[in-house]
């Protein structure tokens, strides 16, 4: 018969857990943010996002995995604190409307206090968001300043990728939506700008150009121009938004394309109105440029990413907003 060990079987050789990257994710509580988030967690990451109010970073903070921390990511003492012990860091933090001021303290100073933290806490990997048209010598502060953060980063010799993507439409976009919620009222769009062409980016496929980064070591010292498959001027985005969302009918509402100058006379009065403005003179000054891929840098298929168009996506958030027939 069988020889039984006396004391019984000997006990499995523990397995130890393999410890998860860790990420620290600034601007995690935003519109692409959440979906980076959301991505690292399926895949067991450990992830930090600091934030200046816990209740912003409500709708992710029960993410498996997920520490939300109350910190300014513009104080270098706070960058100082969040940095040790992260394998790699995101940085999402970005704004579209201001003064020169403004754009170089987001865009420019907040790279600049990153890379020193990082270099301080001896994180080498960092994946940065940039913006198509990112440009030292472009027509708007948005995109000079945008050049100007990559320039700062590539000169801190970190392990960096930068992602350069067009404008970016999702569920909670605030692009697709606003067009559409302003045909509901519109009788007609007045748009200046309306033959710029974009190629707008799903905000899914940006972040998971994000993760692709993080995972693939090939990618450090890449620029990505991250853009969807259809190339569209803004009054075509413009009226499609109005026909997905079902408004009038599903036409859509009559795009009437304004002069520059008029444009920036309606901009200048936005600016003046009560929070962000809907458009500003900044951004009518970087839609003096097509805002496309220029093809000399890879993009989403070089990351194993087949890109989702505006018009497969875009009709299911916009469809379900209830008649808007009137």
């Amino acid at each position: 018969g069988l020889n039984w060990p006396r004391n019984g079987w000997p006990s499995p050789p523990q397995l130890l857990e393999p410890t998860m990257p860790r990420v620290l994710v600034l601007g995690g509580s935003g519109f692409v943010g959440r979906q980076v988030c959301e991505q690292l967690a399926r895949l067991g990451w450990q992830i930090t996002v600091p934030t200046r109010r816990a209740s912003h970073a409500a709708r992710i903070q029960n993410l498996p995995g997920l520490t939300v921390l109350e910190a300014s990511v513009h104080s270098e003492a706070d960058l100082a604190r969040l940095m040790p012990g992260h394998d790699a860091v995101v940085n999402l933090v970005a704004v579209l409307h201001g003064t020169e001021a403004r754009f170089d303290h987001v865009h420019v100073q907040l790279p600049r206090k990153i890379a020193q933290a990082m270099q301080t806490a001896g994180v080498q990997r960092l994946v940065h968001i940039s913006a198509l048209g990112a440009d030292a010598h472009g027509p708007s502060m948005y995109q000079r300043s945008k050049a100007q953060g990559e320039t700062v980063l590539h000169q801190a010799q970190l392990q960096l990728s930068v992602l350069r993507p067009s404008v970016i439409f999702g569920a909670e976009d605030q692009f697709l939506n606003l067009f559409a919620d302003l045909q509901a009222v519109a009788p007609f769009m007045p748009l200046a700008g309306s033959g710029t062409r974009f190629a707008p980016v799903w905000v899914g496929d940006v972040a998971r150009a994000v993760v692709v980064c993080l995972q693939k070591p090939d990618t450090v010292g890449q620029t990505y121009e991250l853009c969807g498959p259809d190339v569209m001027t803004l009054g075509e985005l413009v009226q499609r938004a109005g026909q997905w969302a079902g408004v009038n009918e599903g036409r859509g509402r009559p795009v009437i394309g304004l002069p520059m100058w008029v444009g920036w006379l309606q901009a200048a009065a936005m600016e003046l109105a009560p929070g962000e403005p809907l458009m500003s003179r900044d951004n009518l000054a970087s839609m003096k440029v097509d805002n496309i891929a220029t093809g000399q840098l890879p993009g989403l298929p070089a990351l194993g990413i087949s890109a989702a168009s505006a018009a497969g996506v875009a009709p299911t958030y916009l469809g379900h907003r209830g008649p808007r027939s009137k």
